[in-house]
């Protein structure tokens, strides 16, 4: 079974990233908050915290894919290219002239152009000439087709969790075109197009309505279990669907739904508590003590599951399900002020390489040392770039294959 994530701090082996670029250069102070960035980015420097992040993980042994590079080698494919520019390039996302414009594209572009204005996004003075109402109505600088900054955070589009995968339909309006992206990489590309591996939730050509999930939200905690998040970005209607396919394949045996304030702040799961060991949780007390859960189990029948309210708690659910005994809890750190700083700063959303180590951004002194009177070996690095868009080391990594840790 080449693709397969059977925990979140079991050795990892293979990861999907995506290094900064031209998305974030087309990212200003005026339309950062559409595209869901708190700030700009000194683009240069994001570029270096990223290959120190890659470095990291190839120094442990870990194979690194960018998916950039796996959309342009998937657009080498004729069915795949028409695909993703007939999904991309809709006269209703992007006016009339772009539309006709994708099938010169189809049969004229490089695959590697075509992926670079797709991620970055495409502006008027990027075309030498134009006609129709949007391009004739639009300034020289506007955008055609809007960039895609968050893509840097590979966790969201899509998600592994234990032998299957989703696409998901995304809580944000400005991240959708991603998922597309991933739906052509995992159907066509020649590293996925062989296997039989199945979806468990969402796909572009299906309206999933409000049942929204992101794969921050998601975490297969092993021993048969996952735990999800529920708050500002993914929905309960997508945890439903999920935990009912796991357990129609018999891939899962538990889901955890975990209810998460609607906020920014807190906007997955993994923002707020990530496991770094086997029986070791880095949680924010503020939200997690107090979260309530639902307990998810088969039923008689396949398409009901049971829900049940969990009435232990967070900490409580990880001991039942991974039959660890005691969880070490292991808080962000600080006082009050820089505990919230910390949480801001992701200083629980780290990445496990295997049980007892994981990446931190070095900006989060007091959680790391925490961490590491923990026994945790923490690898630090840079973030004061590529984290202006509220994710960590767990949001930026997207694993394809992590070992079973139970």
């Amino acid at each position: 079974m080449p693709f397969h994530v059977d925990s979140e701090v079991g050795k990892l082996r293979k990861v999907l990233v995506h290094a900064p670029g031209l998305e974030h250069r087309r990212l200003t102070p005026t339309n950062a908050e559409d595209l869901l960035f708190d700030d700009v980015m000194w683009v240069k420097r994001a570029i270096a915290e990223h290959e120190e992040f890659c470095t990291v993980l190839r120094d442990h042994g870990i194979e690194v894919f960018d998916t950039e590079d796996l959309l342009a080698e998937t657009l080498d494919i004729p069915e795949a290219r028409r695909w993703v520019l007939g999904r991309v390039l809709d006269e209703r996302h992007v006016g009339s002239y772009l539309a006709r414009r994708r099938s010169e594209w189809a049969e004229t572009a490089a695959s590697r152009e075509i992926a670079d204005y797709l991620i970055g996004g495409v502006v008027k003075s990027d075309l030498t000439a134009g006609e129709g109402l949007t391009y004739f109505s639009s300034e020289h600088s506007d955008m055609l087709l809007p960039p895609l900054p968050n893509f840097i955070f590979q966790r969201d589009p899509s998600c592994w969790i234990y032998d299957g995968y989703t696409l998901n339909p995304m809580g944000a309006r400005a991240r959708r075109p991603e998922t597309a992206f991933m739906q052509a990489i995992y159907r066509w590309h020649p590293m996925f197009a062989d296997q039989d591996i199945p979806i468990w939730h969402g796909g572009v050509e299906e309206d999933w309505g409000r049942a929204t999930i992101e794969g921050g939200d998601v975490m297969p905690i092993g021993n048969g279990a996952v735990m999800i998040g529920m708050g500002e970005r993914t929905a309960a209607q997508a945890v439903t669907m999920v935990a009912r396919e796991l357990f129609k394949a018999g891939s899962a045996r538990l889901v955890f739904a975990v209810m998460l304030p609607k906020s920014r702040h807190y906007m997955h799961l993994d923002t707020v508590m990530t496991l770094v060991d086997r029986d070791v949780v880095t949680t924010f007390p503020e939200v997690v003590e107090g979260a309530r859960v639902w307990a998810i189990r088969p039923s008689d029948d396949p398409d009901v599951p049971v829900v049940e309210p969990f009435g232990g708690g967070v900490i409580k659910a990880l001991e039942h399900a991974l039959e660890v005994g005691e969880m070490r809890v292991v808080p962000t750190g600080g006082d009050p002020f820089e505990s919230q700083r910390e949480q801001w700063n992701d200083g629980n959303n780290l990445l496990a390489l295997e049980p007892g180590v994981v990446v931190a951004y070095d900006r989060n002194d007091d959680t790391n040392a925490r961490l590491r009177k923990a026994g945790i070996e923490v690898l630090e690095i840079s973030g004061s770039e590529i984290g202006r868009g509220r994710g960590g080391p767990h949001c930026l990594s997207c694993p394809i294959e992590r070992d079973a840790a139970y």
